[in-house]
């Protein structure tokens, strides 16, 4: 009788290489740290945002990636290659400023068609690249028109053409949306989303706007001080902030100081002025450790007889609902969300109350 032959093990299909790769980037100018030796990843075919306040160190980053700025040490790798000494005109990078760059004496047509001009391509070749460009942003019918006839839009979506029809491996976005009105960037997020999925291209926004990188990201990293503070997918960031700085800065999160108690696997206990409270925890910590109780506006629940003691400071109307203010007896600040008829008058005094089950407990400060 014949032996079966061995079955060979299943291997584990590996992990794509990321398509831009970053190893302790740092930047300095002169005495300024504006970058400070940061890691990351970025995968192709997402759309990642790099999110914080003016002079947190996203757009020296951005510059570093497009080739505007040197390294001042680190690596950044683009398809497993160094982009070490290549200016920006030899990398496979297109960037999109925030005043788009138009040149105002040339039309649509010739705008778009600007950086084709170099690469040794017949009329026809060039005219259909155009064309095509024009056509994935809907500006073929305007074409003909100069910058200064267009719209911020419209101008935008021109910047847009000019650099997709280079078919670069990432497109840089530095601020995209700032100029435009409310609607418009509304409008342009949809927009900017639905080109990133067509291309199958990948996407780099830089942007101090929570709700912008929200809309468009699949994947957010949030820096400050030249650090990335937290990278992740939008729901974990906002769901589970890494530091009190995270959560704040990120939709403005009740933050309530406190020390560690014990850790048990995911969750961890924390004291605070207004109790002891076993939630989800970050990774990290121990007991001992100082920490913040992190609570959303929407997870919090009023009370007018029971819960945690709290004074109603203001209640602002937001059309289908109330953002209630209340301050705790040490002076922490809590604010909810009130969906009744109308919200408790402003000093009374109230309970609050959340499910465990939905609080975070993050690592206090920032990160870094």
């Amino acid at each position: 009788m014949q032996s079966a032959s061995p079955t060979k093990p299943v291997e584990a299909a590996k992990p794509a290489a990321p398509l831009l790769k970053g190893v302790a980037v740092h930047k300095e100018y002169g005495k300024v740290h504006a970058v400070r030796g940061i890691d990351f990843a970025i995968e192709a075919n997402s759309y990642v945002t790099l999110l914080g306040p003016s002079g947190c160190g996203k757009t020296s980053l951005l510059r570093m990636i497009g080739g505007f700025e040197e390294i001042s040490s680190g690596l950044i790798e683009l398809d497993g290659r160094s982009l070490a000494g290549l200016g920006a005109a030899q990398r496979p990078v297109n960037t999109v400023f925030q005043n788009y760059a138009l040149f105002p004496h040339l039309n649509v047509r010739e705008n778009v068609g600007f950086g084709l001009a170099y690469r040794n391509l017949s009329k026809s070749e060039l005219s259909a690249k155009v064309d095509a460009a024009l056509s994935m942003v809907q500006m073929e019918a305007m074409a003909d028109r100069r910058p200064r006839q267009l719209s911020g839009g419209q101008q935008q979506r021109v910047a847009l053409a000019r650099a997709i029809v280079n078919e670069p491996r990432i497109l840089l976005l530095d601020e995209p949306l700032s100029a435009l009105d409310r609607r418009m960037r509304k409008d342009m997020q949809i927009e900017l989303k639905d080109l990133q999925r067509r291309l199958g291209m990948t996407f780099l926004h830089v942007t101090h706007d929570q709700e912008e990188a929200f809309a468009l990201s699949d994947r957010i990293i949030v820096m400050n001080d030249g650090r990335i503070e937290q990278q992740g997918a939008p729901a974990d960031i906002y769901r589970k902030p890494a530091t009190a700085y995270v959560a704040d800065f990120i939709g403005g999160a009740n933050l309530v100081p406190g020390r560690i108690v014990s850790v048990a696997e995911d969750t961890a206990t924390i004291a605070t002025s207004a109790g002891e409270f076993a939630c989800p925890a970050v990774s990290g910590l121990g007991a001992g450790d100082e920490a913040v109780l992190t609570l959303r506006a929407e997870q919090v629940e009023l009370s007018a007889s029971s819960g945690i003691p709290a004074k109603v400071t203001h209640t602002v109307f937001r059309g289908s609902e109330w953002l209630v203010e209340t301050t705790l007896e040490d002076g922490t600040e809590i604010s909810l969300i009130a969906r009744d008829e109308g919200p408790p008058e402003v000093g009374a005094t109230v309970g609050l109350s959340f499910e465990a089950g939905r609080g975070w407990i993050a690592a206090a400060g920032n990160g870094g």
